[in-house]
């Protein structure tokens, strides 16, 4: 395990840029993709929080993809071998806002590799920070956690896991469908099958269908909390899953105040299970 962890560690550093232009075909494809019931964003304006992930696509040509639809490991990301991959969650800052129309870059960085051996086989965590600036410098610095699961001939069933909080103060129904899924896997170029390919969701990964993006529940979940909370601008987000939701399948989105100046976000399954769980920090009321 050591060994295994040293020769990954050596990915540790790693960095690459990207350029891309913040433009506001993507974010009206967005809003017509999600049905989100607001103003029709303008040139001009700041991206809402986490439509930063519509951008800086990881373009790979169909010959250097892994099976699973993800560009192969061992460029940018290390070589973690035969591995089942999943977004463990994300700590994001908003320094100031990023425009649409506006020209940014986006400079990432491999921070952290930590190979562990859990109840399922082994593990490997993977921590790349964006940086990412407009045209008055840095905006946005987000900490996405990847982790990389051991493939087994036979995927072990999901845990039940636990109980969601049923106090929300704010909640919103919602459900996707393989449309829904497909269209947001297009918008941030996203090729990991498990979102469109039902038959390779259930055979090679074990799931019972179609599983919903992180970063869609995510985005969800950040929405609601700028609906409840109009008139202040989200300065910090982090969030972290717990379970899979899937496809055709109803769950809530949830939040309730928590300490200060901040918002406790959830999503619960329609089995009442936590599924997703965040905090949102907010600045300071004018």
């Amino acid at each position: 395990m050591d060994s295994d962890e040293k020769r990954l560690g050596q990915w540790i550093g790693r960095q690459r840029s990207a350029h891309d232009h913040i433009g506001l075909e993507r974010c009206q494809a967005l809003q017509a993709t999600l049905d989100l019931n607001r103003t029709p964003l303008q040139q001009g304006d700041a991206l809402p929080p986490l439509w930063h992930w519509l951008y800086f696509w990881t373009i790979q040509a169909r010959s250097g993809l892994g099976p699973d639809g993800h560009p192969a490991l061992g460029g940018f990301l290390p070589p973690v071998g035969q591995a089942r991959r999943m977004w463990a969650g994300s700590r994001v800052q908003f320094l100031q806002p990023l425009r649409i129309g506006e020209p940014a870059q986006q400079i990432s960085t491999v921070v952290d590799v930590t190979v562990k051996q859990g109840g399922s086989g082994r593990l490997v965590f993977v921590t790349v920070e964006h940086e990412i600036s407009g045209a008055d410098g840095l905006c946005i610095v987000d900490q996405h956690d990847i982790v990389y699961r051991e493939r087994t001939p036979q995927p072990k069933p999901q845990d039940r896991g636990k109980a969601a909080p049923t106090d929300a103060r704010y909640s919103m129904p919602f459900q996707t469908d393989s449309n829904l899924l497909f269209r947001y896997s297009a918008l941030t170029f996203n090729g990991h099958r498990i979102h469109y390919d039902r038959e390779y969701a259930r055979d090679a990964e074990g799931y019972p269908d179609l599983v919903v993006h992180g970063p869609l529940l995510a985005t969800l979940m950040v929405d609601l909390a700028s609906n409840a909370w109009p008139q202040r601008d989200i300065s910090a987000f982090r969030f972290r899953g717990h379970r899979p939701v899937f496809d055709a399948r109803p769950f809530r989105v949830c939040a309730k105040p928590g300490n200060g100046d901040s918002m406790e976000l959830w999503v619960a399954d329609s089995d009442g299970m936590l599924c997703m769980q965040g905090n949102a920090d907010f600045s300071t009321a004018p």
